[in-house]
């Protein structure tokens, strides 16, 4: 006997041996056994999940010289002649080489006459979809009100492009893509039965590469046994499939982990001599990753059938979930960026060193050896020999405007010609320089230093200037803040309503806080804390009205300036006189001042409006 491929080989015979697709085969079986037949079947799903197998082999059930049953015996000749494609009542037409309305025309003139031996005269028609308007409205008639003894089953891949007008005449049944679990567990089958021996992954490859699809899977396992003289090996169906070495995509996250861009590159070079496709490198870089993300989140979800699965834990539990996270995002979004690139090697160690530059944890540490005070407290500004000045230990009682992202590395932001926080006043500078306070043009911020160390300048700590926070400078204060997300959203509609010490007591409006859960307290303590530079806490309460939040400043400066720009406008004699000689009128409310992000300025804006 001559050979036969796989896929036809291990094709099912009955319901029992088909793999996976439970939710139409319980269907089907209920309705055979029960008797409640619909004469319009419509199976849908992508290439090689089984919609012509269940078809025919519904078509046996419906056949079998046992009576209509949901096990056919799959011996009678009704059965055989269906297994072979030779019965003559099981009409099988391939919808995409005949799409003329004369062809279904054609079909349809024997749908009348009765089946020639068998109990259905059954009609398989495959890619439906493919069948032009014309047949459709040939075939709508005889689909709504078949004879009988006639049966139509459909099959097709794209079950949009079907008039609904069709769908509303049939059962359908969609076949969903198998799990690379069940396609690899087949296949295990299979193999034992055919005496070829297999790696684990090289079944785990074929399993993916199969995308869902059973017979695909077959066709490429065929072609592997082919590859690897009968047997299947984990490179060598990497290699014929065409995908990079997974193990070496493996010691690339580690490399990237570590923070080793040598590393990376060495890797890359090793990965550029196979020849791969650079994006397939990027595909499997992010499934890696996914999987990482899934083994530090849920770790029960993590897909077995990879051998490698203790390796992916291990790499996990050495990163974050804000790094696979920001690492999956590169390599999706890098795809197009390697196809822009000089070389796809380029665009591919671009992508792999741009995560290392930004990895969230290095970042965190670049801010902590830049940004944060010193462990050990500055020592007192030394005072200039002989000079009777005494240090100012009184606090300061005047709220400064100086930089709080400053002050709190310990250094003047860059440009503005301080001396920083920590150091001392040189020998010959005069002691009242010493205690003369930053300049006043320096960017956003409330407090002069942070609430653990000293001023330079013998200043109390900043911490004790909160007392000077009050309910009116909260807007101004939230402006030269940098919250984000939601927390801006809730910061934008709060008013500070008490200040104690450290403690900073909020309201909120009921009508926002919808914005509120149990999480955003906490998270706004913390940002308010790394935005202002020192510890404090903050409380938020849900009252019936707020009325010196941030919004509503923005609000009534906003409405300010567009009062003066509509007085502007009202005394500008230009424009009357435009008005005039084109008997035009200013539309009421389309007048629209020009303003910039953030805080309106109250400077005679720029205006546009509707005539």
């Amino acid at each position: 006997m001559a050979h036969q491929v796989l896929a036809r080989k291990w094709r099912p015979g009955n319901f029992s041996e088909m793999v996976g697709q439970q939710h139409v085969l319980q269907a089907l079986v209920n309705a055979l056994e029960s008797g409640r037949l619909h004469h319009a079947y419509l199976f849908t799903g992508t290439r090689g999940v089984g919609k012509t197998t269940v078809a025919r082999i519904l078509a046996k059930c419906l056949n079998c010289d046992g009576g209509v049953t949901a096990t056919p015996c799959g011996e009678c000749g009704a059965c055989l002649e269906i297994a072979e494609g030779r019965s003559v009542d099981l009409i099988e037409v391939d919808a995409a080489s005949k799409t003329k309305v004369e062809d279904t025309r054609e079909l349809l003139e024997n749908v009348q006459y009765t089946p020639t031996r068998a109990r259905y005269k059954i009609y398989l028609i495959d890619e439906v979809h493919m069948l032009s308007n014309h047949s459709f409205n040939a075939l709508l008639k005889t689909l709504e009100e078949p004879p009988p003894h006639a049966m139509f089953l459909l099959a097709t891949t794209d079950p949009q492009k079907l008039p609904a007008t069709v769908l509303s005449r049939c059962l359908q049944f969609n076949l969903k893509n198998m799990q690379p679990e069940q396609i690899v567990a087949h296949l295990e089958h299979i193999l034992t039965t055919e005496v070829v021996s297999a790696d684990p992954e090289a079944l785990a490859l074929i399993g993916r590469a199969a995308e869902g699809s059973m017979r695909d899977a077959l066709s490429l396992t065929d072609q592997a046994i082919a590859y690897g003289e009968g047997k299947l090996v984990g490179a060598e169906v990497a290699e014929m499939l065409g995908t990079v070495d997974r193990g070496q995509v493996l010691e690339l996250v580690a490399a990237i982990l570590d923070e080793d861009p040598a590393a990376v590159l060495a890797l890359v070079s090793q990965i550029a001599e196979h020849a791969p496709d650079f994006v397939s490198t990027l595909d499997e870089l992010s499934s890696i990753l996914h999987q990482m993300t899934i083994a530090q989140t849920v770790p029960g979800a993590l897909d077995t059938s990879w051998p490698d699965q203790a390796r992916i834990v291990e790499l996990a539990a050495s990163a974050t979930v804000d790094d696979t996270q920001l690492f999956w995002q590169m390599a999706v979004s890098g795809r197009r960026e390697v196809h822009l690139a000089s070389s796809a090697r380029a665009g591919l160690e671009m992508i792999l060193l741009r995560m290392i530059a930004f990895r969230p944890a290095a970042v965190i540490q670049s801010q902590a050896a830049v940004g944060d005070p010193p462990v050990k407290k500055p020592d007192p500004p030394a005072m200039p020999v002989g000079s009777d000045a005494e240090p100012n230990t009184k606090p300061d009682t005047k709220p400064s405007l100086s930089v709080s992202s400053a002050l709190k590395s310990g250094a003047a932001p860059q440009g503005s010609g301080e001396q920083p926080a920590s150091e001392t006043p040189t020998p010959d500078m005069p002691a009242d320089a010493a205690k003369q306070p930053p300049p006043q043009d320096s960017p956003a911020g409330l407090f002069d230093e942070p609430a653990d160390g000293p001023l330079a300048n013998g200043h109390a700590s900043a911490g004790l200037g909160l007392e000077q926070l009050t309910s009116e400078g909260w807007p101004t204060l939230f402006d030269r803040l940098q919250f984000t997300g939601i927390l801006h959203n809730i910061a934008l509609n709060l008013e500070l309503s008490e200040v104690s010490g450290s403690a900073l007591s909020f309201s909120l409006a009921e009508g926002e806080a919808t914005l509120l859960n149990d999480r955003h307290p906490a998270q706004f303590t913390q940002a308010l804390c790394q935005q202002l530079g020192q510890v404090v806490t903050a409380t938020i309460t849900v009252i019936n009205h707020s009325g010196r939040t941030p919004a509503a400043h923005r609000a009534a400066a906003a409405a300010a300036r567009l009062a003066d720009a509509e007085q502007a406008i009202s005394s500008d004699d230009a424009l009357h006189g435009l008005l005039k000689a084109f008997d035009a009128q200013i539309i009421p409310g389309s007048l629209r001042p020009n303003m910039a992000e953030g805080e309106p300025t109250g400077d005679g804006a720029e205006t546009e409006g509707r005539v």
